[in-house]
């Protein structure tokens, strides 16, 4: 299937920022007011994580309800009741979290209120400050385009690994160091990427990929497969409008970010704009299905709504999905 996203209008960039570093810091700044009060605001009581992990202590079991994990069933009092039963467990005190961040070149474009790499950078904000609390350690491992072609003006490796670390001033280090990193040219392996949190081996915790997820499933599904195995794995999806239906604004020229391919496309097109919009739709159907398949939550944010609100109704929907049957 081709990749109806593959090519984008250059990336927007705010007025009065024109460098990477004055930009991340205006981000930064941003970000500040919108996780560290909003979110706390909007979220209420006590909370660990947007992707709560279900601990590894035993706890009380209860009967088996759809969805429910079937590595969890209480074989015992499963036999004894001849009814499905499943085995709660108490949350670790101490929770780490690692995220695969994709920074790649096709992140660095956006049509709405956000470039698609900022959207990256508040997610890893909010991730932070949710699961900073009670001595988690959160780290990171941070991927961009590979350089290719001869003449190529940057060197070394594409992947940078952020120790996890506690406390909440190591967090914010963490969320500055993402911001800064340069995109390089090329197109960065998603797959190599995620199979970065499997090695070394952890114990069980909460893994989380960052991406627009453009390059093809079988590239990057059976690492997230892997990664379920042991971790509670959460996909954040970064997606812009463009990337899903064309504008008709006549002759548009379109670049792709990740090997500088030039293209102009008539937009004014019907037929063309009915055709991308399917391809798009059947593309990001694709990356659903192969998550689910994969076993992780998907959280999807856009460019131009509101990201915050989309993450608050995710942690309610977890919440939610957590303590469904055993309270009442």
């Amino acid at each position: 299937m081709a990749r109806a996203a593959a090519v984008t209008p250059p990336p927007r960039r705010p007025s009065g920022v024109t460098t990477p570093g004055a930009r991340s810091e205006a981000v930064l700044s941003r970000l500040q007011l919108l996780v560290t009060r909003k979110l706390d605001g909007l979220l209420q009581g006590d909370y660990a994580g947007l992707l709560p992990g279900p601990g590894s202590e035993a706890g009380e079991s209860r009967e088996y309800r759809p969805g429910d994990d079937v590595r969890r069933m209480d074989w015992p009092v499963t036999a004894r009741t001849t009814t499905p039963h499943v085995r709660r467990t108490v949350a670790d005190r101490e929770l780490e979290t690692w995220l695969a961040v994709d920074l790649s070149a096709s992140l660095d474009f956006g049509t709405g209120q956000w470039l698609k790499r900022d959207l990256v950078v508040a997610a890893v904000a909010a991730l932070a400050h949710l699961t900073v609390r009670g001595g988690n350690r959160i780290g990171a491992v941070v991927g961009t385009g590979e350089v290719t072609g001869r003449g190529a003006a940057v060197a070394g490796p594409a992947t940078l690994r952020l120790p996890a670390r506690s406390g909440r001033k190591e967090a914010q280090a963490l969320v500055r160091a993402v911001a800064g990193v340069a995109a390089r040219p090329g197109r960065s392996d998603l797959g190599t990427l995620v199979d970065g949190l499997n090695r070394p081996p952890r114990r069980r915790g909460v893994a989380v990929v960052i991406s627009d997820f453009l390059a093809p499933p079988q590239q990057w599904g059976r690492p997230v497969r892997r990664l379920r195995v042991r971790h509670d794995v959460l996909a954040i999806e970064v997606v812009d409008p463009r990337e899903l239906e064309l504008p008709d604004v006549g002759v548009l020229p379109v670049v792709d970010p990740e090997t500088g391919e030039l293209h102009e496309v008539q937009t004014a097109d019907p037929g063309l704009r009915r055709r991308y919009a399917e391809a798009a739709a059947a593309q990001r159907a694709e990356i659903a299905r192969e998550l689910r398949a994969a076993g992780a939550a998907h959280l999807r944010l856009r460019t131009d709504t509101d990201w915050l609100l989309e993450m608050v109704r995710f942690v309610a929907a977890q919440r939610h999905a957590r303590t469904r049957g055993t309270t009442r």
